[in-house]
């Protein structure tokens, strides 16, 4: 079963259980996987697990940044929201690596991009992130690469 197919089955399974909040979840997922096949012309043929997990990806990224800019407007109401979609993408997503996972790639990606320091972040960046992605999070990555950089002596 493919991740596109597992979205639709789970919208149909909280369809019946009538959970709300889940299908307007699954929904703006599912539409977003649409625009997205639209978008790069695969109506057709549909995205595959890794395009979709990037939409979810995207979708995830949203929520973060609304629960951020809602909090600092005050509107606790609309957190608890986002809060509780941002949960409901979060069980699409492969589980994050730790830390330590992270801090190794990082180290290597330091060495393989020859980054002697914080000037040399986006180089360390760009051959970090193509491992890296979808199985950590971007912002986590940034500040371990800082930290490590901040602290780098070569």
């Amino acid at each position: 079963m493919t991740l596109k197919q597992k979205l639709s089955e789970d919208l149909k399974d909280a369809l019946k259980k009538k959970d709300e909040v889940r299908v307007s979840s699954l929904r703006m997922v599912l539409a977003a996987v649409a625009n997205k096949e639209i978008e790069i012309r695969k109506k057709d043929i549909g995205l595959s697990d890794e395009e979709v997990l990037e939409v979810l990806l995207s979708e995830t990224k949203k929520r973060k940044d609304s629960i951020t800019e809602f909090k600092k407007g005050g509107r606790e109401d609309l957190v608890a929201i986002e809060e509780k979609e941002l949960a409901i993408l979060k069980d699409y997503l492969p589980a994050e690596m730790p830390d330590d996972e992270i801090m190794r790639i990082v180290k290597d990606g330091i060495r393989e991009s020859g980054a002697e320091g914080m000037s040399d972040f986006s180089k360390v960046m760009k051959v970090i992130m193509p491992v890296l992605k979808g199985r950590a999070d971007g912002d986590r990555v940034s500040f371990i690469v800082r930290e490590t950089l901040a602290s780098f002596k070569k």
